[in-house]
C-alpha cells in the first residue's frame, strides 16, 4: 500500500494555528521575504523540522495563511454590509492597520509565487462582487442612482481610500488624511441622517 502523503494541517491544529499565526506576524513586522522556517520556527517556539511536518512547502504555508485570513475578512465584510449602517462599518472595517499590512504583503509575494497570486485576485474579485452587490440596494434604498454613483465604484473608493490611509500612516506620511477622512465621515453621516432619499449624492458642504 502506499504511504498517505501528510498534507497541511493534518495534525494538531493548536501547532498548526502557532505557526500561522507566526508567519503572520512576521509578515506584518519584518515583510514576506523574513517569513523563512526558521524565524516562523523560533517565533512559534518549535523546531524547524515542525514547520515543513505541518506544511510541506512555504506555499503550502502562505496558502493556508491566506485563505484563514481571506474567510475571516469575508465574514467581517458580510457583517458589515449586512448592519445597520453598511457603508460606514465597510469604511471602519478597511482601516484596520494590522490586516492592511498583511495584505499588502501578500500583494507583494504574489509578485513571486503564482499560487499566491491566483488566490489573491480570486478573493479580490468575491470581495468586491460582495461589496457591490450589498451597495447597490443601500444607495438605491437612499435614491442614488447608478449613474450619479455607480456602486462598483462606491466599493472601489471607499476600499482604496482605507487603505491608501493606512498604508501612508505607516509610511510616516499624513498629509491630506485628517481633511479626507473628514470628508468621507460626513458624507456618510449625511446618508445615515437623510429622512428623504436623495437624487444625488449629498454635497459634502451640506
Amino acid at each position: 500500500m502506499s504511504p498517505v502523503r501528510r498534507g497541511p494541517g493534518s495534525h494538531d491544529p493548536t501547532t498548526r494555528d502557532a505557526l500561522l499565526q507566526a508567519a503572520a506576524q512576521i509578515m506584518v513586522e519584518e515583510g514576506y521575504a523574513a517569513a523563512t522556517t526558521r524565524r516562523i520556527a523560533a517565533r512559534a517556539d518549535v523546531k524547524p523540522s515542525l514547520v515543513h511536518y505541518y506544511f510541506p512547502t512555504m506555499d503550502d504555508l502562505f496558502l493556508q495563511l491566506f485563505r484563514r485570513g481571506a474567510a475571516t475578512r469575508l465574514a467581517r465584510q458580510k457583517a458589515a454590509l449586512t448592519s445597520e449602517h453598511p457603508l460606514q462599518a465597510l469604511w471602519e472595517a478597511g482601516r484596520d492597520p494590522g490586516e492592511t499590512a498583511l495584505i499588502w504583503e501578500f500583494s507583494a509575494l504574489a509578485n513571486h509565487r503564482k499560487a499566491i497570486k491566483a488566490e489573491l485576485a480570486a478573493h479580490t474579485e468575491r470581495s468586491r462582487e460582495l461589496q457591490t452587490e450589498a451597495l447597490s440596494a443601500v444607495l438605491r434604498e437612499h435614491g442614488i442612482t447608478p449613474d450619479a454613483l455607480p456602486p462598483a465604484a462606491a466599493a472601489f473608493l471607499l476600499q482604496a481610500v482605507s487603505t491608501l490611509l493606512v498604508l501612508e500612516t505607516q509610511l510616516g506620511l499624513s498629509a491630506g488624511h485628517t481633511e479626507t477622512a473628514a470628508l468621507i465621515d460626513q458624507f456618510l453621516r449625511h446618508l445615515h441622517t437623510t429622512d428623504s432619499p436623495a437624487a444625488t449624492p449629498p454635497r459634502i458642504d451640506d
